[in-house]
């Protein structure tokens, strides 16, 4: 049962072992499946999540709203008191947005671009006096094939994923002197409910999945689990020579154009 109080088990094993993570947005999805993975690594991992209900058995469930500084600011301190420390954060809290440049108000736009970027920032803000203690400190952001190719439909969601890309690159120059390493994951089209939720609004859902599974060079929908596996790899010991890269888990989506 998840609750705000990590539960007894015995010593970890893993390449984790020893080590704390955070995960925002880590209720559903691809956030449920990164932390469901540090987790049976070895990590003691805090969800931070609008709703952390849903939140992996197991883990240390923490309400937060990215959008509001002193909600990041509570939340970290909570999961610093119930982990002991912090030594992976996991910015995955976002959401997503339709339409073409003009097809969103400014509202709109402010508030897409608050949660995805400057969500990032408040809990890296909030987290980076525990990580700088941690001998093993890493960051991983959630980017997306959005912020590497035009994709029609999707102004809003690219440029504020391709602030993370940027961001991402930023903050592991600004950041290698303290012994932190930041990295970004860039996913391609995932099979996750909010996809789910987007082809139940199609006309034809079935030929508007075929379309996406189409696009992708490898001709399906990326999984969750694919995703949370390139975030454990960044995030972990064998990746201690890794900064500033954007590992792109998109079915060769951003690079390859094979012959039908």
């Amino acid at each position: 049962m998840t609750d705000t109080a990590l539960p007894r088990r015995r010593a970890a094993r893993g390449p984790f072992a020893g080590l704390a993570a955070i995960v925002t947005g880590g209720s559903s999805g691809i956030g449920y499946a990164i932390a469901t993975t540090l987790r049976t690594r070895g990590a003691q991992v805090a969800v931070l999540d609008l709703d952390p209900a849903a939140a992996p058995p197991g883990t240390l469930a923490l309400p937060v709203d990215v959008a509001d500084d002193a909600s990041v600011r509570a939340a970290v301190a909570a999961a610093v008191d119930g982990l002991g420390r912090i030594d992976i954060l996991v910015n995955n809290a976002g959401i997503g947005a339709q339409g073409t440049v003009a097809d969103n108000d400014d509202d709109t736009w402010r508030r897409v671009l608050d949660l995805n970027v400057l969500g990032v920032v408040r809990t890296t803000r909030a987290a980076l006096p525990h990580l700088r203690r941690s001998p093993a400190a890493a960051i991983v952001n959630l980017g997306s094939i959005a912020a590497t190719a035009g994709l029609p439909q999707r102004a809003l969601y690219s440029a504020s994923k391709g602030a993370v890309l940027a961001l991402t690159r930023a903050m592991a120059a600004d950041h290698l002197a303290d012994g932190i390493r930041v990295n970004c994951v860039n996913p391609g089209t995932v099979d996750t409910p909010w996809v789910a939720r987007l082809l139940a609004q199609a006309d034809d859902a079935d030929a508007e999945r075929a379309a996406l599974e189409a696009r992708q060079p490898h001709g399906r929908l990326v999984t969750a689990a694919e995703v949370a596996d390139a975030v454990a790899y960044l995030a972990g010991p064998n990746a201690g020579s890794t900064t500033g890269i954007a590992l792109a888990v998109d079915g060769g989506m951003q690079n390859l154009r094979p012959r039908r």
